[in-house]
């Protein structure tokens, strides 16, 4: 159908010469820097930085052992401090970032959690905090380095699995940390059809297409299904006891962390010591995204959680999150049309949503709380065990269950009423 006040071209909406109509731009991924084929994963990471970085690379490519032996410390003390200006692309300011930040993890917890270094170094913290300014990230390791920054494939010629797939930077974990990075590689990897379903179905508003937007939830809904299935392949590549007592330490902040209660003094940078979050799947720009385009309504507790994790997202991939959220609703498109098959396609990606995040819930449960409770009985009681202070707590420093538990049960408050 052809509206009056528009005509339509390949990739925006035009408005005609005679009337002056304000119109919204179409959505794209390019204009985010987010990739048609890998989503908010980064496209071929680079595995090398240029020469002059090779005292970083040293260390990176031997963090585990470095680690496990408690050497780091010394070595990164002897670092030289090298000049940030010689990084040229902005894969090479991505890697740079990825090897900084899982050095400073390492440096700061290589004696456990009992004993952190509370003073970073001057040649480790100057430069991971010029990195950090220049790609708008924070001076810690978070979910866009040590998952969409830290993938290769073997043979790029073969589909994207985890036989066909490599780390670039690892640290203590083996194997177990390798599927946990691989999985969620992975899911990112499954959300790509969803993520430009969710495009199309912002278009579609913008356009009033509503056969387009049933296709674009109905695509979407099958994404959020294959991120679930990709999700259960963590019981297959990740060890629990490994994950809880070796893996999780190394993704802590220092914020909301009772181990590190006043945080860290990036030397050369503060007097004053910083507080940054450690690692969370919240830091995953895919469920943000697909939160606006359904228009889920967080509690105001977990909300401000979500949105404090945005700052923690590349700039561009938070920008795509607020432009879904300030284009026209979905629901009140879907409430204002009497369209039955539109109400139903939009309760299953809201039901689909649910079942991932209950699916979430039993992983989280079987990698935290279980192990916890297992490494309590295995330890006697007079040894500092892991992570005490961490126990009821995700990496990000949530009281990890009830939030979550809350996350779903505000994602099932979403669905319509069916009027029959």
């Amino acid at each position: 159908i052809l509206y009056p006040h528009f005509h339509y071209t390949s990739n925006k909406i035009m408005e005609p010469p005679s009337q002056n109509v304000k119109t919204t731009p179409l959505l794209s991924l390019g204009r985010f820097h987010i990739s048609e084929e890998y989503g908010f994963l980064l496209p071929n990471p680079l595995k090398e930085l240029p020469d002059h970085f090779r005292p970083w690379m040293e260390i990176a490519n031997e963090l585990p052992h470095l680690i496990e032996t408690q050497q780091l410390q010394a070595r990164v003390n002897k670092m030289p401090l090298l000049n940030c200006q010689f990084l040229q692309s902005y894969r090479e300011q991505r890697l740079a970032h990825l090897v900084l930040s899982l050095m400073t993890m390492g440096y700061v917890w290589q004696k456990g959690e009992t004993q952190p270094q509370e003073v970073l170094p001057r040649n480790l913290a100057l430069p991971l905090v010029e990195v950090s300014r220049n790609l708008g990230l924070p001076p810690i390791l978070v979910h866009s380095d040590l998952v969409l920054t830290n993938w290769t494939p073997r043979n790029p010629e073969r589909p994207m699995e985890i036989g066909n797939l490599d780390i670039i930077v690892s640290f203590p974990g083996g194997e177990s940390l390798r599927g946990f990075i691989l999985v969620t590689v992975l899911v990112e990897k499954a959300a790509v059809p969803g993520i430009k379903a969710l495009t199309q179905g912002v278009n579609a508003i913008l356009q009033r297409s509503q056969n387009s937007l049933l296709q674009a939830l109905q695509q979407l809904r099958l994404s959020i299904q294959d991120i679930t299935r990709t999700l259960g392949q963590m019981h297959d590549y990740v060890d629990p006891d490994i994950f809880y007592a070796v893996i999780r330490i190394f993704l802590s902040g220092w914020k909301d962390n009772p181990a590190m209660p006043v945080g860290l003094i990036y030397e050369g940078v503060s007097t004053a010591p910083l507080q940054y979050s450690g690692g969370s799947a919240a830091q995953s720009s895919v469920l943000h995204a697909f939160d606006e385009f359904l228009g889920i309504r967080h509690s105001k507790e977990s909300a401000d959680f979500l949105h404090r994790m945005r700052e923690y997202m590349p700039p561009s991939h938070k920008a795509f999150i607020e432009e879904i959220h300030s284009s026209p609703s979905l629901r009140d498109h879907i409430l204002s049309s009497a369209n039955v098959q539109l109400r139903t396609a939009y309760n299953q990606c809201v039901e689909a949503l649910a079942d991932l995040r209950s699916y979430h819930i039993a992983v989280v449960t079987k990698y935290l709380i279980t192990a916890a409770t297992k490494a309590k009985g295995r330890r006697p009681n007079h040894l500092p065990g892991p992570s005490q202070a961490l126990e009821e707590r995700g990496t990000g420093g949530t009281i990890v269950l009830s939030f979550l538990k809350s996350v779903r049960d505000k994602t099932l408050e979403a669905v319509l009423p069916q009027n029959d």
